[in-house]
């Protein structure tokens, strides 16, 4: 009777038929895995060759890196020295080594691509950046970057890919495959927990083994299954152990639980206990040397492989075997990639810069998000119309700084963009009179923060934005702000008051082109929040995560001081990250993950399960409508998303398990079919130490943002 009586309510809801009908329902195809010139075997056969014919220097020599940011190659092996560059939006140019590339493009921050929910142009833009690797002669690129978004104060969140760690995996699965397709070797990184980087080398996370698999693993995960040939470990302490030199975070987690066989490599000055780091499963000591301007106790050659490696040796702390190990690893990464049969450079990717340019203004036209629009978006450029830009962003570029800043060429500004469009109808006023203001028909207030690796930067805006914001809304009711950051800010204070909210990130190079042409409606927006955005900082999972009388600092004096205690930060939230969080603490944020505002309307309909019923290990095919009922062309989100109605371990309300991102013209309508796994009804249990479907009743939702499920229907899964 239940199962009738369910049924008979979605056909009153969501079916428009009268009678029963044949359905078919599609798969969609299955994503392809990266996979190397060399099969691992064969390059490992050579690897092998290649050791039994060095010394126990040459080996030594190998598993530390040279000159800061290379391997060690060996002209009598064929074994090229390895340039490992940053990062994942592109090639920071390093202007103090030689033959650099003279540009490199810069694209909008990874978090901005996330926020397109555009798997096929996070592949796009990896095959971009990966081609400038091979054009500057690097051999592999230090990213991409992938730690989860848990506070909105971590000052690298702008180099990752989001609070979910299910958009996060397939974002990064498809910018693996990109990039390694061009014959550059990608690196995940920071492995793992690094979640904040407030003293990140004294900062100690202490997260327990059902968190890190739902949460902080999939993407890494995913990454692994895609093929990618390097893995990055990360500055901070992983229950009580540095991760670089921990055997249960290398060996245990990512080799054994995640199945990795390639390179794995230190962050730059991050190991500290040689024998340890030579027992852990790491195979690559970076840089392998101090550097000159660090303070004494970060200096110590204990620290680095090179110069310990032997001493423990004759010690007897560390076997040969271990040597060979890591030798093994890093010798056999290069030859799948063919690094030996080819070189690393090739000049013809200079070729396809303007393609490279192409992709990141695509960007940043479907990576910008409306979060509010009271009537005054777009604005028609035929108008009678006059727009005032302010703000300390309207006349140079926001982006994020540390390894990851790449610095472009040919920016365009705000106001450059904005003109491009609107000629002499938009004005640049660094500091604008009251008459100004009021006289304008429109008003944007270009502001954002400067987010950096090294530090955590404040969620709060100064005072001083704060009030000029304010001020403005009391004279021009169009006032329009645009917010270039690298993570969530608190806009509480002056949300209700103004007109209109973009959500710029770091737009890279030309990505300010994107905004004007959402601005005056040549683009229509399509990016959904890959973030939650709170009210106030006290509100989110992580707060409290500062020590006791400790304040944010910016620098990088207090970075480097591993000489201070070990601070723990305590993951106590457990699964609930994020919009989990919010769901589950009934917390209304700004602004919700999956959020983000059209020039047009969508309409979901006909939601349709292909089984009402399945046992656990089987694959649940369903689909749904979408009609674009507006006036304009636009892309739509859609999100699925999973509740376990009854379960015997605390879940999160909903999960989002599956999206796409669809075209649709004025007017059309498409079916959009998905397809679920078993481990997407799964949680990780920790008795068995394995994913674990339960049987019992499921819901299925479906709709535009977290907070807004327009379609939903009910699964049973039974036992095999």
């Amino acid at each position: 009777m239940k199962r009738i009586a369910h049924f008979a309510l979605i056909c009153i809801v969501i079916c428009s038929c009268t009678k029963p009908v044949k359905q078919e329902f599609k798969t969609e195809t299955n994503f392809q895995p990266f996979q190397p010139p060399i099969a691992y075997k064969d390059a490992k056969e050579q690897a092998l060759k290649i050791l039994n014919q060095m010394t126990i220097d040459e080996k030594i020599s190998l598993i530390g890196g040279h000159n800061v940011f290379f391997t060690k190659g060996f002209e009598k092996f064929n074994v090229p020295a390895m340039y490992l560059s940053d990062a994942t939006q592109g090639v920071n140019i390093r202007r103090h080594l030689d033959d650099q590339l003279e540009k490199s493009v810069a694209f909008p921050s990874p978090l901005a691509l996330a926020s397109t929910w555009n798997k096929e142009l996070a592949g796009n833009y990896a095959k971009s950046i990966g081609e400038e690797c091979r054009a500057g002669e690097i051999a592999v690129l230090l990213g991409p970057g992938m730690n989860i978004y848990r506070i909105a104060q971590n000052g690298r969140n702008f180099e990752y890919f989001g609070e979910d760690p299910y958009l996060a995996a397939r974002m990064i699965e498809n910018y693996v495959v990109g990039m390694q397709s061009t014959g550059t070797m990608a690196t995940l990184k920071h492995f793992i927990a690094n979640n904040t980087d407030y003293k990140r080398r004294t900062s100690n996370s202490v997260v327990d083994k059902r968190t890190l698999h739902e949460i902080y693993l999939p993407a890494f995960e995913a990454g692994v299954d895609a093929g990618v040939m390097a893995v990055m470990t990360s500055y901070n302490l992983v229950n009580g152990e540095y991760a670089g030199q921990s055997k249960d975070v290398i060996t245990g987690l990512l080799r054994e639980d995640l199945g990795f066989k390639w390179l794995v490599m230190s962050d730059w000055w991050s190991v500290y206990d040689a024998e340890k780091v030579i027992k852990s499963g790491l195979d690559l000591d970076m840089p392998g040397e101090p550097r000159s301007e660090y303070p004494d106790y970060m200096k110590k050659p204990e620290f680095f492989l090179r110069n310990a490696a032997k001493p423990l040796l004759e010690e007897g702390k560390v076997q040969e075997e271990d040597i060979n190990r890591m030798v093994t690893n890093i010798l056999t990464t290069e030859i799948a990639m063919g690094l030996l049969e080819r070189p690393i450079k090739d000049a013809s990717y200079f070729d396809n810069f303007d393609q490279h340019e192409a992709v990141a203004l695509q960007t940043g036209r479907e990576s910008i998000v409306l979060l509010k629009n009271n009537n005054v978006l777009p604005i028609n450029k035929t108008g009678d119309i006059s727009i005032l830009l302010t703000g300390e962003y309207s006349d140079k570029i926001p982006h994020g700084g540390g390894a990851a800043e790449v610095v472009g060429y040919d920016h365009v500004t705000m106001i450059m963009a904005l003109k491009e469009i609107y000629g002499e109808k938009v004005y640049y006023i660094e500091k604008p009179t009251d008459e100004d203001l009021k006289t304008a028909s429109h008003v944007i207030y270009s502001t954002g923060t400067f987010d950096s690796e090294g530090w955590d930067k404040p969620f709060d805006l100064s005072e001083t934005i704060n009030s000029e914001i304010k001020h403005i809304t009391t004279l021009n009711k169009n006032t329009i702000i645009s917010v270039s950051s690298g993570s969530g800010v608190n806009m509480t204070e002056w949300n209700d008051d103004i007109a209109g909210l973009l959500y710029s990130w770091y737009p890279g190079q030309i990505g300010f082109k994107g905004f004007a042409e959402i601005v005056a409606g040549i683009t229509n927006p399509s990016a959904k929040l890959p973030i939650t955005i709170e009210k106030k900082f006290e509100d989110s999972p992580g707060y409290g995560y500062i020590p006791e009388g400790k304040e944010l600092y910016s620098g990088w004096d207090e970075d480097h001081r591993i000489i201070d205690p070990i601070t723990d930060v305590n993951y106590d939230e457990g699964v609930f990250v994020g919009y989990r969080w919010y769901e589950s603490k009934a917390i209304e944020p700004l602004y919700p993950f999956g959020f983000g505002l059209s020039y047009t309307t969508y309409e979901y309909s006909n939601l349709l399960l292909e089984n009402e019923s399945i046992k656990v290990g089987e694959k649940l095919n369903l689909k749904i409508d979408i009609e674009n009922t507006g006036s304009v062309e636009g892309k739509e989100i859609v999100q699925v998303y999973v509740r376990d109605i009854e379960s015997t371990v605390e879940r999160p309300l909903k999960e989002l398990k599956d999206f796409q991102k669809v075209q649709l013209a004025v007017g059309e309508k498409q079916t959009i079919y998905f397809t679920l796994t078993d481990r997407d009804f799964a949680f990780w249990d920790l008795e068995t130490e394995d994913w674990k479907v339960e049987s019992g009743h499921f819901e299925i939702l479906v709709g535009t943002a977290s907070n807004n499920i327009l379609a939903s229907a009910k699964l049973e899964i039974t036992d095999k």
